[in-house]
């Protein structure tokens, strides 16, 4: 199953904290959860972000729904704020 966004929306996959660095030193759990995610579509109308951009996101203006026990997030285009 796939989410087809409509007009304006982002659709994204939230991504998860690290867990560990690359060199193997355990990190503490995170008291808030990080606002980005990789976008997986995007509508019609949506100019300034593509498939596979890392966005940065206004956390409080988006709806999380979860499709085949993955995260995504669907949100305005206005509400990314940045591209990583």
């Amino acid at each position: 199953m796939s989410l087809k966004p409509l007009k304006d929306r982002v659709v994204a996959k939230i991504e998860k904290p690290l867990e560990k660095t690359e060199s193997g030193i355990l990190l503490g759990e995170a008291k808030e959860k990080p606002a980005y995610a990789v976008v997986e579509s995007v509508g019609p109308e949506v100019k300034t972000v593509k498939k596979g951009d890392k966005i940065i996101y206004k956390e409080f203006s988006t709806t999380e729904v979860k499709v085949d026990g993955v995260d995504y997030i669907i949100l305005k285009e206005e509400d990314v704020l940045a591209t990583l």
